[in-house]
């Protein structure tokens, strides 16, 4: 199955009675393996979770822990651009040059790698001392 229709069959089960935007997301791995997310929402709405999210939660679970391409799919007008918190999640798990694809659900896309998703990355490098 293609990371696009597997994005698109997972978004179907979103839970997003509030905002009724569904999100589905399909990772593959460096391994190789698929992983899917989807948009969960709660009536608390800073506690939902993202598909993007989710899909990275099912990766580190299955035991593999590097993304090798990810697709992103939304009933939008436009591609949806991942959000910040999303976009430094991939980056914790994807080289720079990782693409990234955002896809509406009637068919326009827009590709892009990790780092133009995310310039001025904040990584782990940050933190080392002198």
């Amino acid at each position: 199955m293609s990371l696009l229709n597997a994005a698109t069959e997972v978004r179907l089960r979103a839970y997003a009675p509030y905002s009724r935007f569904k999100v589905g997301a399909a990772i593959r791995s460096v391994e190789g393996n698929t992983h899917v997310g989807c948009n969960v929402e709660n009536v608390a709405y800073p506690e939902g979770t993202c598909a993007e999210a989710g899909a990275i939660a099912a990766m580190i679970a299955a035991g593999d822990s590097k993304i090798a391409e990810i697709w992103v799919i939304a009933d939008s007008p436009e591609p949806v651009p991942c959000c910040g918190g999303c976009r430094q999640k991939i980056a914790e798990f994807a080289a720079p040059d990782v693409i990234v694809t955002l896809c509406t659900t009637d068919g326009k896309t827009r590709s892009l790698t990790v780092a133009e998703l995310l310039p001025g990355v904040f990584t782990a490098a940050h933190m080392d001392k002198a």
